[in-house]
């Protein structure tokens, strides 16, 4: 059976990251391969940089332990100390030393004075007082009972590791790339699927259209406009048809960007009925204070099924969804209220991944595995109600100059999702489409009544 360490996820890479986002492979574990400094010796024997991580008995909040760039070997190096407390690491070099003197033995009874193992019956921690400032340790510190020993092999930069078979994600991509291409909506009773974004202003709606066309054109582009400040950039109702670049054949669905949602102004409800309905046309100017209405000279009277959405995306900044005001939340509830009364399904996009803090670049790849994320879709789905499954990650592009084959698997894969979504509300339409649009039509104009 394989071992796992006792290091959380997130004591883990916060140690990746001071010691230069090494990756850890778990060489010993003193509770599967005996409390033996001998035997750990024997084990970890000149692998490279290696790092010894204690546990106490006492504090399961704090680890400490020694990194040795040169590993266990026959010669002097240099051995550096290090206690982690919640997210802060803390270091002092001890100096040169045999890596054999971190251990007391017996026999001669040579150590380090400064730090000092016993792995045996005993199973402790010897910490000289100097040492503790150093580390930032109380005093009681100074003996520490051992509770598990682990030590792992540091390989290689994460990041170089993760991404080094780049072909993998090439072939991913490319895979993601035909099956958007060739997907049609659900018994091709719309041309093109409708897909809306929906969110709080500065969340990552028209980034997220602007990586869309970035990845089918083969470069980045910036056609949709981008807002960062209060009032965000748009407030025109824009649809984007996407296109292949190798042929410039529209796809076979439209991206719908709109006003973002806020608290006191941004998109009025009754234009998001509008919008769901098919009644507002494309570059349509809003006005959060006076929504379209039947006499405005650009309304469409006798909306098709084709002009209707038919997959919601509520999009939202992921590192700021658990700190939007309680209006704000009050009025996204009201929003998917309307969205469910309107037969419309939806999903969330939580954009901007790779800002949470201790996020890099290699955990893109197996994004959803990583705790931060987890912890965030945990919160927005006790917050809102969404369903785990219909919660999607990505990371758009924002200052990038070129593409990234694993932000576009990220991406990719969300909008795949989207458009299953559509056809999923397509397919359970009514077989008399004419009464189906009726219906969800006449819904939604009484919620704006």
């Amino acid at each position: 059976m394989a071992m796992r360490t006792r290091l959380t996820w997130l004591q883990e890479k916060c140690l990746q990251n001071h010691f230069g986002g090494k990756h850890f492979c778990l060489l010993y574990k003193a509770s599967v391969q005996t409390f033996c400094h001998q035997n750990l010796f024997w084990t970890c024997w000149d692998h490279g940089p290696t790092m010894l991580v204690l546990y106490s008995e006492d504090s399961e909040d704090c680890v400490v332990g020694a990194y040795l760039k040169e590993g266990f070997r026959k010669e002097t190096i240099s051995i550096t100390l290090f206690a982690l407390r919640e997210t802060e690491v803390l270091e002092c070099t001890i100096g040169s030393y045999l890596p054999s003197l971190l251990f007391l033995d017996r026999e001669s009874f040579d150590c380090i004075p400064d730090f000092c193992i016993v792995l045996g019956e005993e199973k402790n921690l010897t910490i000289s007082s100097e040492t503790l400032e150093k580390l930032g340790l109380p005093l009681r510190y100074s003996t520490m009972s051992i509770q598990e020993c682990e030590v792992f092999r540091c390989e290689v930069l994460l990041d170089e590791r993760k991404t080094r078979d780049i072909d993998f994600f090439n072939r991913m991509q490319n895979s993601l790339l035909h099956a958007l291409r060739t997907y049609k909506p659900y018994g091709d009773l719309v041309p093109q699927a409708r897909i809306l974004l929906l969110g709080p202003i500065g969340a990552g709606k028209s980034s997220f259209v602007n990586s869309v066309k970035s990845i089918f054109r083969g470069s980045i582009t910036h056609q949709a406009m981008v807002g960062c400040d209060r009032n965000g950039i748009s407030d025109n109702y824009m649809t984007y048809s996407i296109k292949y670049r190798g042929d410039g054949s529209p796809l076979p669905f439209v991206l719908c960007d709109s006003l973002g949602l806020s608290q006191n102004a941004g998109l009025h409800t009754d234009d998001l009925a509008s919008i769901l309905t098919g009644h507002i046309p494309d570059r349509y100017q809003f006005n959060s204070k006076k929504p379209i209405t039947s006499d405005h000279p650009s309304y469409i009277h006798d909306p098709l099924l084709k002009d209707r959405i038919h997959c919601v995306v509520l999009v939202f900044d992921i590192s700021s969804v658990e700190h939007l005001s309680y209006g704000m939340v009050a009025k996204i509830k009201r929003v998917r209220k309307m969205l469910i009364k309107c037969g419309i399904l939806h999903v969330v996009l939580l954009t901007h991944v790779d800002s949470l803090e201790l996020i890099s670049k290699g955990d893109l790849i197996d994004i959803y595995n990583c705790e931060p994320v987890k912890l965030k879709l945990e919160a927005v789905h006790r917050d809102f109600g969404f369903a785990f499954s219909d919660m999607l990650v990505v990371s758009n592009y924002v200052s990038e100059w070129h593409l990234d084959p694993v932000k576009d698997k990220l991406i990719l894969s969300a909008l795949r999702h989207i458009l299953y979504t559509a056809n999923d509300f397509l397919e359970d339409l009514p077989l008399d489409g004419q009464k189906s649009e009726g219906k969800d039509s006449r819904v939604c104009e009484q919620k704006k009544k």
